[in-house]
């Protein structure tokens, strides 16, 4: 597949694939290492070097307050967060899911996501501490990380020797602003506009590419914008092509 001429005729390489699960659950944890398993034989055939894998929990985790992750996002508060437990459990599993892969030649790249149960930078951080670097590396958002309250360049910064592959999101911080205080949910925050092109927001892209450029990142970088406020999805996707041209990509 690898050698595909339908990828090849078209001039089409395949981009991470995505594991999604919740790691934290000892009783996924048999489950959640066959998927792994599964998903780099797939991407040693498909010929892709990196698999973006993401915390669970949107609305079957709940936390100490009694909600879940997905009623909390963007105002998530210390006490929400995974137990230590709970921690321990995520990064072990992790650390296998990411030596499975990369014995395949794929590297796990760790993805934030506003309402899982990995979604700040603390929390971020707190996984990070826990997970064997040589084989789990990062694969962040930058609209989750800006709508999670981080600050997306310092965090690239921080990151940049470990970031092999990256979504580009922008979001609208007028809703950010708006929508924080009132303690919406994601559907609400999505449905206000949270997500715009690129360009559009509050990310500050040249900076975070002059840190990739400097750290001689050579992986994706996979534009998103999940729901746009435009008419179509071609509009959008043309206004953030035409962005990522006048920064010389």
């Amino acid at each position: 597949m690898a050698n595909s001429p339908g990828f090849a005729k078209h001039g089409l390489k395949p981009a991470p694939g995505y594991l999604g699960a919740d790691f934290q659950d000892k009783a996924q944890e048999a489950k959640i290492l066959a998927r792994a398993k599964e998903m780099a034989a797939f991407a040693q055939a498909a010929g892709y070097t990196e698999l973006y894998v993401a915390a669970g929990g949107f609305n079957n985790y709940v936390t100490s307050r009694g909600l879940t992750r997905s009623q909390i996002s963007g105002h998530v508060k210390p006490e929400d967060s995974m137990t230590d437990a709970e921690y321990t459990q995520f990064a072990k599993v992790l650390n296998q899911v990411g030596a499975i892969t990369l014995a395949a030649g794929v590297k796990s790249c760790f993805h934030n996501h506003v309402g899982s149960v990995i979604e700040t930078r603390t929390e971020i951080d707190r996984l990070f501490s826990l997970v064997d670097r040589n084989v789990i590396f990062m694969g962040p958002d930058t609209g989750h990380l800006a709508w999670a309250g981080a600050d997306v360049v310092q965090f690239c910064r921080d990151y940049a020797d470990s970031i092999k592959t990256m979504h580009l999101k922008d979001i609208n911080p007028v809703v950010l602003q708006e929508g924080v205080p009132a303690e919406w949910d994601y559907r609400t925050f999505s449905d206000k506009g949270i997500w715009t092109e690129l360009g559009q927001g509050a990310v500050d892209f040249p900076a975070i590419f002059k840190i990739l450029e400097a750290a001689n990142f050579q992986g994706w970088l996979i534009v998103e914008t999940d729901v746009t406020q435009l008419p179509t999805a071609f509009e959008s996707a043309i206004i953030s092509r035409n962005y990522l041209r006048s920064q010389g990509l």
